[in-house]
Formats: structure tokens, C-alpha cells, sequence
């Protein structure tokens, strides 16, 4: 059977981080620095978005699966994927396109947070008393 749901927030979630990716290249290559960020502050947001990115979703893909395998309602499984990819997504931008702290950074990083702490928390109310 899989793991449909998370299959599909895994693909929307890699097609971000390909774009993240591919914003560091092109700022590496418009700066002509190979490693680090050469001094350069939009290859610095670049590379600490994309950093951002890869340290948050893996573990809430990991929460994310380890629920869809517990099988609960298919709505509970989609608030947890589909805050967490928005969160993301309004932290890259915020961070890519402001100086210092924006609404759409802080709203991300809540995001993110609630994502986890909802699929983290309901993964132990299944484990514990459905199971």
C-alpha cells in the first residue's frame, strides 16, 4: 500500500528544496565563489535557507511517515504535511527576501514548529492508545 500522503509532501517538499538548490548555484556562480560565501551576503541567505530547509524536513517527513504507517484519519496526516510545507515555504521566502526578521520568516518557523509538535504529538497518542 505505501505511503501515499507522505509521498506526496516528500515530492512537493523535494521540488522546493531543488529550487533552494538551485538558487545557491546560481548565486555561487554569479559571485565566482566555489566554496563558502565568499563576503557575499545574498550567497550568505542563499546557503543558510537552503541549510534551514534540509535541517527541518527530514525529521517531519520521518514524524509525517511514522504516522501515516499508524494509519489514522487521512485529514490528520494532511494538516501535518500541509502546514509544514507552507511553513517552509513562507520561511524561504522571508528569509531570502528580508533583512533580519519578517512576518512570513516568523510565521514559517511557527509553522514548522506546530507541524512537528502535531505530528511528534499524535504519533504518541497512537502509539500509546490506539495501539
Amino acid at each position: 500500500m505505501g505511503l501515499p500522503v507522505t509521498g506526496f509532501y516528500s515530492s512537493l517538499l523535494a521540488l522546493c528544496y531543488l529550487y533552494l538548490s538551485f538558487l545557491v548555484i546560481s548565486h555561487r556562480r554569479r559571485a565566482r565563489v566555489g566554496v563558502g560565501d565568499g563576503g557575499d551576503a545574498d550567497l550568505s541567505r542563499a546557503i543558510r535557507v537552503h541549510g534551514n530547509f534540509s535541517e527541518y524536513v527530514p525529521i517531519t517527513l520521518i514524524l509525517l511517515a511514522c504516522l501515516e504507517s499508524l494509519h489514522p484519519h487521512q485529514w490528520v496526516l494532511h494538516v501535518g504535511g500541509c502546514v509544514l510545507l507552507f511553513g517552509r515555504v513562507f520561511h524561504a521566502y522571508g528569509l531570502l527576501h528580508h533583512e533580519g526578521t519578517s512576518w512570513q520568516r516568523f510565521v514559517g518557523m511557527i509553522m514548522t514548529f506546530l507541524s512537528m509538535l502535531f505530528l511528534a504529538g499524535t504519533n504518541l497518542f497512537m502509539i500509546h492508545y490506539i495501539i
